[in-house]
């Protein structure tokens, strides 16, 4: 039978449908994962911030905040390990979220920052994304990569009115302490008593070439994005090019192509919604002592559903950072522009998410091209005869 041309045009659209289907999204976007005792994180997250920026407002050094926030990112890892395993992981990852809030701090205090210095800001910033994307590879850590980093980095160097550096650490330190005691806290109840053990080592043999294959993609995704931002800022109007190497980074997270690409769509709709609700929370000009109860709300809230369903928990957590973001700037006397914050965390956002996804797309787009190189009889039609 003679094939005819209307035939091989509804081949071709099969196989590339077929192969857009490695990389929809769509059917996933909207899908929410099983529960996972998420509460108890929700809750030890919420803790771990709420204390320390609480007693901070009290004593009147909400200056500080910033590095009581970042300190409390600790507490978000190991979600759900044994105590034992859990304190390991969290004592590492709070130790390098110190060594990065330490970094920073020296840069923001020799004139590092966005505004200043945008181009060095974002070399300096590239620079801790691979390394600490090595670090928490190395250690196992979960969350992987160096988003935290990048983001505890950039804005702590950015401080326009940099805070005496032994009380910076200090508040870091203590707050991490904190949230490695939450982390544990559990215990306090009988039948969580059991006997705190180290975990086995895992090997690393043989994933050399993979951590440091993941580190590079996370150089080449905060550098090209940061670099984008800076040189579009003048024409867009933006000013907070760590956002950008921010949301650049998280479609890196994952095992397929498809839940990568997802990630990035989920991070700009839920930036757009998120900065919705927090248009609606300035519009009430909430206290500061109120600020702080919502940004532990939020925190709640973001790892309720972070590991269910991503664009619910940014819905949360774009609030969260800006609101924390309005929290330091409180501190000194210069107007917060949050029309400003606004744009700019939507527009620095679409920018580092388009980023990232054409990192993931990248490599994906190769073995797909180098697969039709060996096997050409599967990327082109059977020829037409009778």
């Amino acid at each position: 039978m003679r094939r005819t041309v209307a035939d091989s045009t509804e081949e071709a659209g099969g196989r590339t449908r077929s192969r857009l289907a490695d990389i929809n999204p769509i059917p996933s976007l909207f899908t929410m994962a099983p529960a996972d005792r998420d509460h108890e994180v929700a809750v030890r997250c919420g803790i771990t911030v709420l204390v320390p920026l609480l007693t901070l407002l009290l004593i009147d050094r909400i200056d500080l905040a910033v590095f009581a926030s970042f300190g409390a990112f600790t507490g978000i890892y190991g979600r759900n390990l044994a105590h034992g395993a859990r304190l390991q992981m969290q004592s590492r990852a709070g130790a390098l979220m110190a060594v990065v809030l330490l970094l920073a701090t020296l840069a923001g205090r020799n004139g590092l920052s966005g505004s200043e210095q945008p181009w060095a800001l974002v070399g300096l910033t590239t620079l801790v994304a691979g390394a600490c994307a090595v670090a928490a590879a190395y250690w196992n850590l979960r969350p992987s990569g160096s988003l935290f980093h990048i983001f505890a980095f950039a804005a702590v160097s950015s401080v326009p009115f940099q805070p005496p550096l032994g009380e910076a650490m200090l508040t870091a330190v203590l707050t991490i302490a904190f949230a490695l005691l939450v982390g544990i806290s559990s215990r306090v109840l009988p039948r969580n008593r059991h006997r705190i053990e180290r975990p086995a080592g895992q090997p690393i043999t043989g994933r050399h070439r993979l951590v440091w294959s993941e580190a590079a993609w996370y150089v080449v995704a905060a550098g090209v994005a940061g670099s984008l931002a800076t040189a579009l800022g003048p024409v867009l109007g933006i000013d907070h090019n760590y956002w950008a190497m921010v949301a650049a980074v998280v479609p890196l997270v994952g095992h397929s192509t498809r839940y990568r690409v997802n990630r990035g769509l989920q991070r700009i709709l839920g930036t757009f919604v998120g900065l919705l609700v927090l248009a609606g929370v300035l519009w009430i000009h909430p206290p500061l002592w109120a600020i702080v109860l919502i940004i532990a709300l939020l925190q709640c809230t973001a790892e309720l559903y972070i590991a269910r369903q991503y664009v619910l928990a940014q819905i949360a957590v774009t609030p969260l950072a800006l609101l924390s973001t309005v929290l330091a700037m409180s501190a000194s006397t210069a107007a917060v522009d949050t029309t400003g914050l606004i744009y700019d965390r939507f527009v620095e956002t679409v920018i580092g998410a388009v980023v990232g996804m054409a990192c993931v797309m990248t490599p994906w787009a190769w073995r797909k091209w180098v697969l039709r190189l060996e096997n050409p009889s599967k990327a082109t039609p059977a020829g037409g005869g009778s």
